[in-house]
Parts: C-alpha cells; structure tokens; sequence
C-alpha cells in the first residue's frame, strides 16, 4: 500500500483528493492508498445524503465565513479544522475478502483501526479505558465518540475514509450543527458536548499507528491534479452539489 501525507489548500481540494484517488484506481492508473490531511481552518461537511438545514447551523456558519461543503461518501455532518486529523483508504475490492461488502468492510476496517489506535494510547490512559467500535463506523473511548467514517464504493475499488479527533476546538461542533437527525443508539441523545471527547495521542503517534496496522510503507508523491480541478469544478465549489438536500 502507499502512503500519502499531503493537506491541500482549500477544503474542497482536499475533499476532491480523497474522491480524486478512488477515480484513479478504478481507472486502472493507481491502488491501494492511505492519505493523511489536516484542514487549517475549520469547515462543515455532510455526508452524501445528508440536509444541510436539518444537520448544520447554516446562519452561524455565513456570519463566520465557515464553509459548508458536501463529501461523496455516507455518513453524518461533521466539523473539521485544525486538530481534527483525517485519513483516507483507498482498499481494492474483493468478493471473497472482508472488502467484498459494504458490512464486512465496515466491521474489517473498523476492527483493524480501533485496535492500532487502542495500542498507541494504551501507554498514556491510567486507568485502562475501553476503546470499542459502536454505531456502523464510529470509534469510541469510554463511550465518547472520537472518530466518525463513511466509505464509497465503486466496482474495483471502495474508499473508506474518517476523522480523529486529536486537539480540535470541540467548541465548534455545538456551535456550528444542530442535533442530528439520525442518531446511533449508544448516543443516547447526548448533545455534543457531552459525546465527544479526544484521542489522546499525537499525530504521529496517531499516523504511525494507522501506517503500521495498513502497511503502507511505499511512498505516493502527489495527488492527480487534473481530476482534483475537475472535481472541484464539477462539485465541489458548487451550490447545486454542497446543498444539494
């Protein structure tokens, strides 16, 4: 597998770049990928078939300039910005492997993340804490929910892709979205502050955790940027894709 460590400038090229890497191995012209990227500043996404005006405190965010944008992959609305950590696999897709469904590869994924990133905190949490996959795809410590993760699929090849929260300004999340209109049952209609917490570990301590469990051990140099234009031409920058429900 390779491995990518590479924030672009804007939220949307980076949403285009996970997107971009999923196109390039369908397309024949890559494999299985692991990228890392930090957003410097803070910006709303929602999952595919999400409603921005059910999900996200849309006049907060216009007063603060913050971005609401709309990711190719499933899942719920989410808060990004500094000290929010994401990483993207492209996996190939095999029908008799635990990538062969979208249930087998949430379970495989999921399992194979929370124990590398269990190990890495393991030396800093006294007591023992419980770390556990709860919901479809959120990571769990002691029940508070520090990463949540989607996947797309396509013939060849699926992409999984999530977010850990390190040092991010929790703060942000009640301010900028509403309760969710979907909830896993383990939330128990906990308002954000009080079912988020964070991972408490470094970046590196963090990376170097997901790299090992993954193996991703060849260096990717770059990203393709002319899908990445595309993308964010096509989708993006636009209204009609960001609020779209």
């Amino acid at each position: 597998m390779k491995l990518l460590d590479l924030t672009l400038p804007s939220p949307a090229e980076n949403l285009a770049g996970d997107e971009a890497l999923l196109a390039t191995a369908e397309a024949g012209a890559g494999g299985e990928v692991l990228r890392f990227w930090e957003s410097p500043k803070p910006f709303v996404v929602v999952g595919y078939a999400n409603k921005v005006a059910s999900e996200v405190n849309v006049a907060t965010c216009a007063a603060r300039g913050i971005p609401i944008l709309r990711r190719c992959s499933g899942g719920g609305t989410v808060v990004q910005g500094p000290g929010c950590l994401n990483y993207a696999l492209i996996l190939r897709i095999q029908a008799d492997r635990p990538t062969g469904s979208i249930s087998t590869a949430n379970q495989f994924i999921m399992e194979r993340n929370r124990a590398a990133l269990a190990h890495a905190a393991s030396a800093l949490l006294h007591p023992p804490s419980e770390f556990r996959v709860q919901g479809h795809t959120d990571l769990t410590l002691d029940g508070l929910k520090f990463s949540g993760n989607a996947q797309r699929r396509h013939r060849q090849f699926l992409l999984f892709h999530g977010t850990l929260l390190l040092d991010f300004d929790l703060s942000l999340v009640s301010e900028l979205l509403l309760m969710p209109t979907l909830q896993p049952t383990y939330r128990d209609r906990r308002n954000h502050d009080h079912f988020l917490t964070q991972l408490p570990v470094s970046r590196d301590q963090a990376k170097t955790a997901l790299v090992h469990a993954w193996q991703a051990d060849a260096p990717l140099s770059d990203l393709p940027p002319l899908r990445i234009r595309e993308l964010v031409a096509e989708k993006y920058s636009r209204a009609e894709w960001n609020f779209k429900f």
